[in-house]
């Protein structure tokens, strides 16, 4: 029993967490010197065209995504100590987030949309958090709102945050006709600003064009990384529904900040079906909400063998980065 104790807590603590960030390095160097290629994906935004890959690939491209992601485990962390949406001392959803990461080694070897979406998804989260019960919260609403609406005018991605967001300044209790005004302001003012300056014209706005997933059953572009997404989004929400009952017994406050975490894990599934074509923009923000999923899971149970989780997910993970270098 002790050493199954002593498994667990290994699992939850930093050393494991630092094991998983190296792991990530070094499959972010394997990957380049394979010749893994960028994923290709959608690159359209309302008023201009973002490629999929923001820097071309190579050694800084990589590194430079590797370094935000690492910045996305620091904030989730950061954000844990103010706010304690897992309630237990742990850094398991860090070290989970870098284990589906490291499953999707395509992602790695360039700075890209996906991981670009999953930064500010992280760094809107502070002012969401933060306005929880404030009927004073305006500024935030008009930020968070504005940085999706920019956002949105170089990829279309974005746009699936304004329903996560909306429904989580809702159950924040702030979202009055000040807050609506402050949400509409906010995701005008990007576009205000860039026509009425000149920098784009009405004309270059352009609506997206996007591959649902019945469209494309039995097509070529079903591969490991669709299948992959399934396969984390299946999980995130059967570990979902698992912790639901137990956080429902949470104090008001820690159950509205989990809440999100499960808006913006069920809206992350569903683009990934209704845009099925370029599920890489959306992966990385569907690994984040399913990290702290697998942190719940792990920390709400008392069963010793609750360490078999996290063995079959580095054992998948593992798997699944073979898979690509192998048959890219």
């Amino acid at each position: 029993m002790a050493v199954k104790e002593h498994i667990n807590e290994y699992f939850n603590g930093q050393s494991f967490m630092i094991l998983c960030a190296l792991a990530l390095i070094v499959a972010t160097a394997v990957a380049l010197l394979m010749g893994v290629q960028p994923v290709q994906v959608g690159s359209t935004g309302l008023l201009f065209s973002l490629k999929g890959s923001l820097l071309e690939a190579g050694a800084l491209s990589a590194a430079i995504n590797v370094l935000c992601l690492f910045v996305m485990g620091g904030i989730m962390m950061a954000l844990n100590k103010v706010f304690s949406y897992i309630r237990s001392v742990t850094h398991l959803f860090v070290s989970a987030f870098f284990l589906l990461q490291l499953a999707h080694p395509a992602g790695l070897v360039s700075f890209n949309v996906g991981t670009l979406l999953g930064l500010v998804t992280v760094m809107l989260i502070l002012p969401l958090f933060a306005s929880y019960q404030d009927r004073h919260c305006q500024r935030n609403i008009f930020l968070v709102f504005a940085a999706i609406s920019a956002g949105s005018m170089f990829h279309y991605g974005f746009l699936v945050l304004i329903p996560a967001f909306l429904l989580g300044f809702i159950n924040m209790g702030v979202f009055n006709l000040k807050g609506l005004l402050a949400m509409l302001f906010g995701l005008i003012t990007p576009f205000w600003i860039t026509l009425g300056m000149g920098i784009a014209r009405p004309a270059d706005f352009v609506l997206p064009h996007i591959d649902v997933v019945w469209n494309l059953t039995g097509q070529s572009v079903v591969g490991l990384m669709h299948l992959l997404a399934l396969l984390i989004a299946v999980t995130g929400v059967v570990l979902a529904v698992m912790n639901l009952m137990t956080i429902m017994n949470y104090r008001m406050q820690t159950r509205v900040y989990n809440a999100f975490m499960v808006f913006a894990l069920v809206i992350a599934v569903i683009s990934l079906c209704v845009d099925f074509g370029n599920v890489a923009v959306y992966l990385t923000l569907l690994c984040i909400m399913v990290a702290v999923q697998i942190a719940h899971t792990h920390t709400l149970r008392t069963s010793p063998f609750r360490y078999l989780l996290m063995l079959l997910l580095i054992a998948g993970c593992l798997g699944f980065y073979a898979a690509n270098l192998l048959y890219p």
